[in-house]
């Protein structure tokens, strides 16, 4: 799962998110909403189950990579940040009869002691399958356990 752990402004909100910050919401606990992308959103809401590990990806920086890792703890529903017109993530096509988004929670589980770039990931003849590497524009995306297994055998984990 990506997010942009460094500031970007939309309707005047800083909708950065990181790692870091997901360590620091009560009980580690956060809302994944916002994904605004069919197929991202039917991974999460048909797919994702309690107790699923994430690799949480930092998006959209200088150096862009798996920073940690997360678990699922509440599976998909209703994204209501669609049906609030004041939110960034606001869509005018959404309703709470039909949702069109939806979101699940993480927790934290362990922060990286240095994020796994992209272009590092890149170079293992493990990963040249992942969807990461053939199609790294999707914010959500399936990780086949070899793979999440071999990144985990890469990482070394902070503190």
């Amino acid at each position: 799962m990506k997010a942009e752990p460094e500031t970007r402004i939309v309707k005047g909100v800083d909708v950065k998110f990181s790692i870091d910050n997901l360590r620091q919401m009560p009980n580690s606990i956060s809302e994944w909403d916002g994904v605004r992308n069919f197929e991202a959103r039917n991974i999460m809401r048909d797919q994702m189950k309690i107790g699923d590990k994430i690799l949480f990806y930092h998006s959209n920086c200088k150096a862009p990579g798996v920073a940690g890792v997360a678990t699922i703890v509440r599976e998909g529903y209703p994204d209501y940040t669609a049906f609030d017109p004041d939110h960034p993530y606001f869509d005018t096509k959404s309703n709470k009869e039909e949702p069109k988004w939806y979101m699940v929670d993480v927790q934290f589980e362990c922060k990286f002691s240095q994020v796994l770039t992209l272009n590092s990931l890149k170079q293992a003849d493990e990963l040249k399958e992942m969807v990461l590497i053939k199609r790294g524009r999707l914010s959500v995306q399936p990780v086949r356990k070899s793979e999440y297994d071999f990144i985990l055998s890469n990482a070394e984990i902070e503190g």
